[in-house]
């Protein structure tokens, strides 16, 4: 095992600590106020003038200077950072000492007065000061400890220590669903929460994770979707639902990817496809405002007009002006005859399936400002319903902002036994080696034999979305923990 210097050094500090009859690690603190409560309540003005206000703030050091007979510090938590100055003829000859003694990293508490340097930097006069946690490892280098991208990732704790735009997005993120929650209760919505294990995985086509149950001796799923749950809600009489949690998708990684990953589904009943168009842009636009209070963003250096109304097209339409040669009404043949006589690549697929491969090869990335894409061909959308007027077609729609998939939502499918027809026919494919496909939930279809009404339904994916608003460049940046190969550590 290799030795480090500067941690076998701490360790012999905390020795000494404890040797002094001072706990490093003592149950509790006294903290009046935050920092952020110190810089609103500050002096107004810019003279050396000790306040007559006492109070206790405490945080973590990330600086340390020693001048003659004075030693600042700097302190942060969790709202921001304060100048500690602390003079030896303001402590006894062994607390001074004592204080000289800490390092870069360790918690402290601090009791004192407020006041402005002569410069104007508003820091506190220590007349007491605590540890609060000894600090073992030193601190990442702000300026160039912490770029090593993984070493972020898998180290998310230095990343927030040493990045104050990581801390600030993170803080965003969670603003933006205190948002969707707040406005989704606002329309009469109420949250639920439905299994995370599951007997069958369905809803989606994934491959899922596969764990077991002891006791019962079973393999359960990690949900790659709350669909068929939270339509059983709908039939037992909760008309307006939603669920923003976790799905698991055993599925690769990119910039895009995340096998654990955060959806909101949102499933209102006497609605429909038209009605999920409305209310995904009045969320995401009402969230934007509330959030980061505008409309035109940019990401990753390209502009982005949120501005409603949204761009709403048919799905056959864009392939058609991308591609330059006629999709409706032709079928899958005629598709591939047509692609492939004018130079263009693709495979044997169902029509549907050709359509979809047409699209992300040729549309998808062209997609900046939102742009609702709808109308989809009915054998990739076994759970939306047919439209009446247009056979083989289904009123299901897809969200696209910068070239990314954010929501898809349907007029869900209620006839019970079209919706067994079409579980048939996608078993079809799974007996070809489509490990995607998800296998019959009977309890599904136990439950719409029983009757559900007319609904819209909605799954959005809130880590894409976060990744847009904070400019992140991949979905590893908004997620706290994400999903990494195992490394050994010594």
């Amino acid at each position: 095992m290799i030795i480090d210097p500067l941690i076998e050094n701490r360790k012999k500090k905390l020795d000494q600590w404890r040797r002094y009859g001072i706990d490093p690690y003592p149950l509790r603190c006294k903290r009046i106020v935050s920092i952020a409560q110190v810089h609103a309540s500050s002096l107004s003005s810019s003279s050396d003038e000790v306040s007559n206000a006492k109070t206790d703030i405490a945080g973590r050091i990330i600086a340390m200077r020693h001048m003659g007979r004075a030693c600042f510090l700097d302190i942060i938590d969790g709202s921001g950072k304060l100048q500690v100055y602390a003079t030896k003829t303001d402590f006894e000859e062994e607390a001074y000492q004592r204080l000289l003694e800490l390092d870069i990293g360790d918690f402290i508490g601090v009791s004192g007065f407020i006041f402005r340097t002569r410069s104007g930097e508003l820091s506190i006069k220590a007349k007491e000061w605590t540890l609060l946690a000894k600090a073992l490892r030193p601190l990442p280098e702000k300026w160039h400890g912490l770029q090593n991208i993984e070493m972020r990732y898998r180290h998310r704790a230095l990343d927030l220590i040493a990045n104050e735009e990581v801390r600030k997005r993170f803080i965003l993120r969670s603003e933006f669903i205190r948002v969707i929650r707040q406005y989704l209760h606002g329309k009469s919505f109420i949250e639920v929460e439905t299994p995370i294990m599951q007997l069958l995985y369905g809803g989606a086509s994934a491959r899922p994770f596969i764990t077991h149950h002891n006791t019962f001796d079973i393999d359960l799923y990690l949900r790659i979707a709350k669909e068929l749950y939270l339509k059983q809600l709908i039939i037992g009489g909760l008309e307006r639902v939603y669920e923003l949690g976790k799905d698991f998708r055993n599925e690769g990684i990119s910039t895009k990817h995340n096998p654990e990953f955060t959806m909101l589904e949102i499933y209102e009943a006497y609605s429909d496809y038209e009605g999920m168009m409305t209310l995904v842009e009045d969320l995401v636009t009402h969230s934007l405002r509330a959030t980061i209070g505008a409309m035109r963003i940019t990401y990753q250096g390209k502009e982005i007009d949120f501005t409603p109304p949204w761009k709403r097209v048919k799905i056959e339409e864009l392939v058609e002006q991308a591609v330059g040669f006629t999709i409706t009404g032709r079928n899958a043949a005629e598709i591939y005859g047509d692609a492939t006589a004018r130079g263009i690549t693709v495979p044997l697929l169902s029509r549907g399936k050709l359509i979809e491969f047409l699209f992300d090869e040729y549309v998808e990335t062209k997609l900046i400002d939102p742009t609702i894409v709808k109308d989809y061909p009915i054998d990739i959308s076994p759970l939306a319903k047919e439209k009446p007027e247009e056979k083989g077609i289904t009123e299901r729609f897809e969200l696209f902002v910068c070239g990314m998939e954010i929501a898809n939502a349907f007029t869900e499918l209620n006839d019970p036994l079209e919706q067994r027809t079409r579980f048939l026919q996608q078993q079809a494919q799974r007996r070809t080696g489509d490990d995607e496909t998800p296998p019959i939930d009977e309890d599904f279809l136990f439950a719409l034999e029983h009757g559900m009404p007319p609904t819209g339904g909605i799954g959005i994916g809130i880590d894409r979305l976060v990744m847009i608003i904070t400019d992140a460049p991949s979905i590893r940046d908004v997620i706290l923990f994400p999903t990494l190969k195992h490394r050994s550590r010594t």
